[in-house]
């Protein structure tokens, strides 16, 4: 009788052990393919800014530097956000994104600012198409940021409440880490508009 009652119990807690364990996965998968969409869209972001320094090139002849300085920190933000994507939630990938895409904002920023005096190039449509997509681009980036952030909050909590996080230690579920923007002057998305 004593072995059965024993036994009924080390069932209870395996099977108590397995559902734990498999909400943990599940929440992991479920930041992680939130941050999948972060990645569709600065992609997208990645493959705009070439053909908007294109456009700009021919009107902004003496601001190469601004130019260069684009296109540099997109090449350092397309290498952070492929670091980043083979595993979401490490802290020192994710702040590598958000360091450059930090400085990707703030490089496009005064790429925006310079166009600004020139208003050939703001009447252009091609750089007019280019802003909106700009625009409509960096929404998706922070609504798909937003979903991200509340996947690994909700994974965050579970992983680090008991018992939960008897489970999530001994199986190895590290903390994951937002995708926050943490300077001030990088909470503001680059002006796009040539109204």
């Amino acid at each position: 009788m004593i072995a059965v009652i024993l036994i009924v119990v080390v069932l209870i807690i395996i099977v108590w052990a397995v559902g734990i364990f498999n909400r943990l996965v599940k929440l992991r998968n479920r930041f992680k393919n939130a941050f999948a969409q972060i990645d569709v869209q600065l992609k997208r972001r990645y493959d705009l800014i070439p053909n908007l320094v294109e456009t700009v090139k021919g009107y902004l002849k003496h601001e190469r530097e601004t130019l260069e300085a684009v296109i540099k920190a997109r090449n350092q933000a397309v290498s952070a956000g492929q670091t980043a994507a083979g595993n979401p939630g490490d802290p020192e990938a994710m702040k590598g994104l958000m360091g450059a895409e930090a400085v990707l904002t703030g490089t496009l920023g005064r790429l925006f600012a310079l166009a600004e005096a020139y208003p050939d190039l703001k009447a252009n449509q091609n750089m007019m198409q280019l802003s909106e997509e700009l625009t409509s681009t960096e929404n998706k980036v922070s609504f798909a940021r937003q979903a991200y952030n509340d996947a690994v909050m909700n994974y965050n909590i579970r992983r680090e409440t008991f018992p939960d996080m008897i489970i999530a230690n001994v199986a190895g579920f590290k903390v994951a880490e937002l995708f926050e923007i943490e300077a001030p002057e990088e909470r503001a998305a680059p002006q796009v508009s040539f109204s």
